[in-house]
C-alpha cells in the first residue's frame, strides 16, 4: 500500500511507523510511506554526538534507525519502507541492495551513473553522496528507509560528518542538471522499488 503523506514532522512520522510496526500482524499489507521533512538533523541509534559540529537552528532526533548522522529538509525525497522481511525471505542486507539499486536506476533514467557501496551504504554519483539509507528492523519487519536529494539547500550537511564520514561531498540532482519535478520523481521511485521488492526473495504459501 502507497501513502503519499507530503510535507510531515520528522517526530510524528517516526512515532507512527513504530506504531504501525507494532500493531502488524501476520497478514498485515506491507506499506511504502512518501514524504518530506522540514530542517532536522537525525542520529541514528549508535550514532556519535561528535559527529554533529554545529546544528545550529535546526533541531537533532536521537532516533533509532542504523547509522549515524544526516539532514533531512524541503526538497529530498524519502521513502519509507514498512516492509516484511521474513514473509518475503530477505534479509535486511539484501534490502538494503534493493532499495539503492532503485536509486541507481531512477538516476540512470535521467543519464546519471551512480552506484551503492558495502563499505558505507547509501547511493554516490562519483564521490557525492546522494542518497542516504537507516533501517531498523523488529520481528523481521522494517521501517525508517531511504532519503534522495533531489533540490534542496545543501548547506546544512556541511554542518554534519554526514553518514560518520568527514569531508564526505554531498550533492542533489539539480546540481547534476536534474530538474524533475518531486511529484514526479516520487512515482519513478516507487516504481523502482516495488519492482526489486517484487523479485526479492519468495513469499511463504
Amino acid at each position: 500500500m502507497l501513502r503519499a503523506l507530503g510535507e510531515t514532522p520528522y517526530q510524528v512520522t517516526w512515532d507512527a511507523m513504530r506504531a504501525f510496526t507494532a500493531a502488524r500482524a501476520a497478514d498485515t499489507l506491507d506499506e511504502l510511506w512518501l514524504t518530506t521533512h522540514p530542517p532536522v538533523f537525525t542520529l541514528g541509534q549508535a550514532g556519535l554526538p561528535e559527529h554533529v559540529l554545529a546544528a545550529g537552528d535546526i533541531p537533532l532526533i536521537q532516533t533509532d534507525r542504523g547509522g549515524q548522522v544526516t539532514y533531512h529538509g524541503p526538497g529530498q525525497l524519502i521513502a519509507y519502507v514498512l516492509f516484511d522481511l521474513a514473509r518475503r525471505r530477505i534479509g535486511v542486507r539484501e534490502l538494503v541492495r534493493l532499495l539503492e539499486q532503485a536509486v541507481v536506476d531512477l538516476l540512470a533514467e535521467h543519464g546519471l551513473s551512480a552506484e551503492g557501496r558495502v563499505d558505507a551504504p547509501g547511493v554516490y554519483v562519483g564521490a557525492a553522496k546522494i542518497a542516504s539509507i537507516g533501517l531498523r528492523v523488529r520481528q523481521g519487519r522494517t521501517y525508517h528507509g531511504i532519503a534522495l536529494n533531489a533540490a534542496m539547500n545543501l548547506e546544512p550537511f556541511g554542518r554534519i560528518n554526514p553518514c560518520g564520514y568527514r569531508g564526505l561531498a554531498v550533492t542533489d540532482l539539480a546540481h547534476l542538471g536534474v530538474h524533475t519535478p518531486l511529484p514526479e520523481l516520487q512515482q519513478q521511485l516507487v516504481q523502482h522499488i516495488l519492482v526489486r521488492w517484487a523479485a526479492a526473495g519468495s513469499t511463504r504459501t
